[in-house]
């Protein structure tokens, strides 16, 4: 029997036992496959109608550890009753799965409408009523979210991280990928000299962001994607929201591309009656670009390692110094030289190198995605993308790294690009000062000039 066919069957029976009025099993689709879970959108027919469910397993044939810091499914379904009762908007949980289930580790939760996507939720003319208000709804949120009480046995499970241990440990991980990205390590010795002090404990989110609420003409319908949940400083989650990874190109709302932060914490001041401090939300917005740089990097690198064969992957990690020039910003902000856009038809020889990858890259961006179904014109779009990528490295890195190199011969000596890179990453890892004259400068014009051929219109470079 074929693994649909035994969803199919094991789920209908589950249902049969579990909800009253069950009739039969009409769909199972399959909407997300990620590398430790399943998402279904379940359609059942019942004594009251046509009702909808969504199921989220990790199969009982997954032959592999956990995803780190990642809470199980079980875990997560306790969670998202908690919630529940504490007055946030979550799905209801039907059934958490058991073992009698054979369905593997998950839980059936009630299906809702809204919209997911941080794009449409920052531009769409169907929310635009309910932009101004969404903010001071995060804060309300996040305020019922770090007032949950986690005692006992639910407070055992879920891991508990000091802001000190947080920063080493994505620090350790980044170090391990052996990628020298002195930007990163800039980063990591400025929080570690801003740790905050006297910091509460309470439950975490974990990964409350614009992408991660559904959202309708109400407001938040639902907080979703309660993995990443941990014991720990609670500021974490409003500094989350407010990186602008987050906010699809609205820079000038901070908070999720919809918001200010003034409408934030007060909608968390008038639920917990705590007022945040803005220094310590300014660092945790640092440390979520700063893990965001690193997480990047980590998903390239499971490419590279040939764990995660994904056409995303490797584009996905360019996206690091989107969060690195986010990192300049709030850190050593300052004026930036990027290049500017050639024209692709220069040189003797026609078509040149550049010419012919444009060529391929409005095929995929403009013909083949625009007539493919939905999953593959996204993969077409991000094909696009990577010729786009390695188009501008052809254009601009040379000269790039040229300047590059002379930063460095000035700042450290002489040496080749390679080796003065790591010299540089070494002695930040180590003690050289971070006002040491000339590295601002050096380590804003880098990035910059990296991210004007990762992602040349990303709102960071202004």
């Amino acid at each position: 029997m074929a693994a649909s066919e035994v969803l199919h069957t094991r789920l209908e029976a589950l249902l049969a036992r579990e909800l009253a009025g069950f009739r039969a099993l009409q769909g199972c689709q399959q909407l997300t496959a990620g590398a430790s879970q399943e998402t279904y959108r379940v359609q059942v027919a019942s004594d009251q109608g046509t009702r909808l469910f969504a199921l989220r397993r990790c199969p009982v044939t997954l032959e592999r550890d956990a995803v780190p810091g990642q809470i199980g499914l079980d875990t997560e379904a306790r969670l998202l009753q908690r919630a529940g009762q504490a007055g946030i908007p979550v799905p209801a949980v039907i059934h958490v799965l058991t073992a009698a289930d054979e369905l593997g580790q998950g839980y059936l939760m009630e299906w809702l409408e809204g919209e997911t996507l941080g794009q449409r939720i920052v531009r769409s003319e169907a929310l635009a009523q309910v932009r101004p208000k969404l903010a001071r709804q995060c804060g309300e949120a996040l305020a019922r979210i770090h007032a949950i009480d986690v005692d006992g046995q639910l407070g055992d499970i879920l891991p508990a991280v000091s802001p000190d241990r947080l920063v080493r440990d994505t620090w350790q991980t980044y170090q391990a990928l052996h990628v020298p990205q002195p930007m990163i390590d800039y980063t990591a010795r400025w929080l570690l000299q801003h740790l905050p002090v006297d910091s509460r404990r309470t439950l975490v989110h974990g990964d409350f962001r614009n992408g991660n609420l559904m959202i309708d003409a109400g407001g938040i319908r639902a907080v979703l994607d309660w993995e990443l949940a941990q014991i720990g400083d609670p500021v974490r989650d409003l500094g989350w929201l407010c990186v602008n990874s987050w906010r699809f190109g609205r820079s000038d709302l901070p908070v999720g591309g919809f918001g200010t932060v003034e409408d934030l914490l007060e909608g968390y001041r008038a639920v917990s009656g705590i007022d945040i401090d803005r220094a310590e939300l300014t660092f945790w917005q640092v440390f979520g670009s700063f893990w965001w740089a690193v997480t990047t990097l980590c998903m390239a690198n499971t490419w590279r390692s040939g764990e995660t064969p994904s056409l995303e992957r490797p584009v996905i990690g360019r996206r690091s110094s989107e969060a690195q020039m986010d990192c300049v910003n709030l850190l050593i902000p300052g004026a930036c030289h990027v290049p500017d856009e050639k024209a692709l038809d220069q040189g003797q020889q026609l078509p040149m190198p550049a010419e012919l990858l444009e060529g391929v890259r409005r095929f995929l961006r403009d013909d083949v995605a625009a007539g493919a179904d939905r999953h593959f014109a996204f993969l077409a779009k991000v094909a696009a993308n990577s010729l786009g990528i390695a188009q501008r490295e052809f254009l601009y890195g040379p000269a790039l790294a040229d300047a590059e190199h002379a930063r460095l011969r000035q700042l450290l000596g002489e040496g080749a690009l390679d080796d003065l890179r790591w010299q540089l990453v070494n002695g930040l890892r180590s003690t050289l000062p971070l006002d040491t004259a000339g590295l601002d400068e050096h380590l804003r014009q880098t990035v910059a000039g990296m991210l004007a051929i990762d992602q040349p219109h990303y709102s960071a470079l202004g």
